[in-house]
């Protein structure tokens, strides 16, 4: 099962970054307003940089590179999600739970990244 994990991790981030280019209005919405320039630019810096990781992470010559980049990455994005969380407080309970729900994910994923990075060290 662990050799499933990077490549499981490296399906995430490819999903995750086809998304922003799919469907970019809802990453847009979430774009931290301090950043310069246009959110539909952030979001597809974003969507490519999660794309480059998933690369990365499943190619085993670049995977404990990758496996980093994506840890940061994910740490980099958690801005994004605390605005969302900001954002939708007074939408129905629902919303407001999916909104809520993706900040302590981070963390998770933050050390499935780790694991992945700490894995490939060790070959």
């Amino acid at each position: 099962m662990k050799s499933l994990s990077p490549l499981g991790l490296a399906a995430f981030l490819a999903g995750a970054g086809m998304t922003h280019f799919l469907r970019p209005r809802p990453y847009d919405a979430i774009v931290p307003s301090r950043l310069p320039g246009k959110p539909r630019t952030w979001t597809y810096v974003s969507g490519l940089a999660e794309l480059g990781c998933a690369v990365a992470v499943a190619t085993p010559r670049t995977r404990r590179a990758g496996a980093l980049a994506t840890a940061g990455l994910f740490v980099g994005v958690f801005p994004a999600n605390v605005k969302m969380a900001y954002d939708w407080r007074h939408r129905p309970l629902p919303h407001r739970a999916a909104a809520y729900g993706r900040l302590p994910l981070q963390a998770p994923l933050v050390a499935w990244a780790l694991a992945v990075a700490r894995d490939a060290g060790r070959r």
